[in-house]
């Protein structure tokens, strides 16, 4: 953005903050928040107003007059307008330091808690980090092609991509190859989205498909792999009708070396998109929990096994809860490859028995956004006999754990020991978190 004077056209703020979006936060003189996107905290930028609430604004910064000293310069040509990033504009200081405020804001406003110790950053690549995706495919007449990419920000249109340094460099220097494969196929009218997910040693590519596709179609599909080296997965329907394409024998894994452990997945299962930041999230969690030989511990949300099976390389007795019978199945047979005892059990984690198992010494919980409430009010009050003496909570959204983190301390005996952000996503607003919490004794 252009530095310009003061006398441009144009109302001056002062940013104080970002936002969970990662837009920033200022204030009108009679303090009515205003959302400024491309505004980094400490800036004095000249705003241009899209939007008018009764309580808020939102717009953009025209012009940066006090630029911050977070500010860099955005690598991929297409920020702003691709929807897939947030914040390529600050550097990782910047990113995370908004990253751990909003983390310790959400523990004292919505649990009313302060963790003990905070846990230093966990810092990890920025860029060809993404290993899983979903890019939609659409083909526009008016331009006379087809387009593949994230979508545009705050918008239905498919962005006009051509690279993106966030995914694999292998991937991105796909887009052009992929753009031209769908113009080619019988059916790219009919074809929303190819969802991308990374290997250690291979990539697949899952194509979802509203038609059936013709011979030329599927031509056309294998010559792609062969000639890229990538897998081809077709999704006719729903997430559980994908299936290798070509190459028919189609596997993929990743490694977590610190526990000896090998985890295979298929495209369209959950796996954490960062790997290199994931081998560091699971070797602290599992190092805050510290599971002992012969110790009962439960992996709650456990999916393909992420941390269930490096808890039980540590000699722990795991038992990993799922709501996915698929997942199960899945762990199950990650933890039969790898050689270890674990039983995987499937359960609604959000109307939970753990009786049944119990007791536990140990708990790690992973939930998705909605977080573990219910879990959490599930467990045994102190004295009961049988709570868990300590609990590990990986968390993808702060608001929901805080408020599990108010429900543990104030209602069911714990403390909370440690609490600290991971750059599981650089350049988004979004919020991977740690917390330990310890039973009062």
């Amino acid at each position: 953005m252009e530095r310009v004077p003061q006398a441009l056209d144009g109302l001056t703020l002062h940013v104080e903050s970002l936002d969970g979006e990662g837009r920033g936060v200022a204030r009108h003189a009679d303090g009515k928040v205003v959302f400024v996107e491309g505004a980094l905290p400490g800036e004095d930028i000249v705003f241009s107003l899209h939007e008018r609430k009764p309580s808020y604004e939102t717009g953009k910064a025209v012009a940066i007059l006090k630029s911050s000293w977070g500010r860099c310069e955005p690598r991929c040509p297409h920020f702003g307008v691709c929807g897939g990033c947030a914040t390529q504009h600050a550097d990782a200081w910047t990113q995370m330091a908004a990253k751990q405020r909003a983390l310790e804001e959400n523990l004292a406003r919505i649990g009313k808690v302060r963790a003990e110790t905070l846990l230093p950053i966990v810092y990890g690549p920025e860029w060809g980090y993404r290993h899983r995706a979903r890019l939609s495919a659409r083909r526009v007449a008016k331009k006379g092609r087809a387009l593949v990419g994230f979508r545009e920000r705050r918008s239905t249109y498919v962005a006009d991509m051509r690279q993106c340094p966030v995914l694999p460099g292998k991937v991105s220097d796909l887009i052009p190859a992929l753009r031209e494969l769908v113009e080619t196929l019988s059916i790219r009218e009919r074809l929303p989205q190819i969802e991308v997910a990374v290997g250690d040693d291979s990539t697949a590519l899952v194509f979802r498909h509203l038609l059936p596709l013709t011979a030329p179609d599927e031509a056309q599909l294998k010559a792609f792999s062969e000639a890229h080296g990538v897998d081809v997965w077709l999704q006719p329907g729903g997430p559980e009708s994908a299936h290798p394409f070509h190459h028919e024998r189609s596997e993929l894994h990743y490694a977590l070396p610190e526990f000896g452990v090998r985890i295979g997945f298929r495209p369209t299962e959950f796996t954490q998109v960062n790997h290199a930041v994931n081998r560091v999230l699971v070797s602290r969690a599992v190092r805050l929990l510290d599971p002992q030989p012969g110790e009962r511990v439960a992996d709650l949300f456990c999916g393909l096994g992420n941390f269930s099976l490096p808890l039980a390389a540590r000699g722990a007795r795991v038992i990993g809860f799922e709501g996915s019978e698929g997942l199960v199945e899945r762990a199950r047979a990650n933890a039969a490859a790898n050689r270890l005892v674990v039983q995987f059990e499937r359960m609604n984690l959000f109307a939970p028995n753990l009786a049944p198992f119990g007791p536990f010494d140990k708990l790690l919980i992973d939930p998705p956004r909605e977080g573990a409430v219910e879990l959490i009010k599930a467990l045994p009050a102190l004295g009961n006999g049988g709570g868990p003496r300590r609990i590990v909570y990986v968390a993808c959204d702060t608001a929901t754990l805080a408020r599990d983190a108010g429900i543990l301390v104030h209602t069911q005996g714990f403390r909370l020991e440690a609490a600290g952000v991971v750059n599981m996503f650089p350049h988004t607003a979004h919020v991977e978190s740690l917390a330990v919490f310890d039973r009062n004794q």
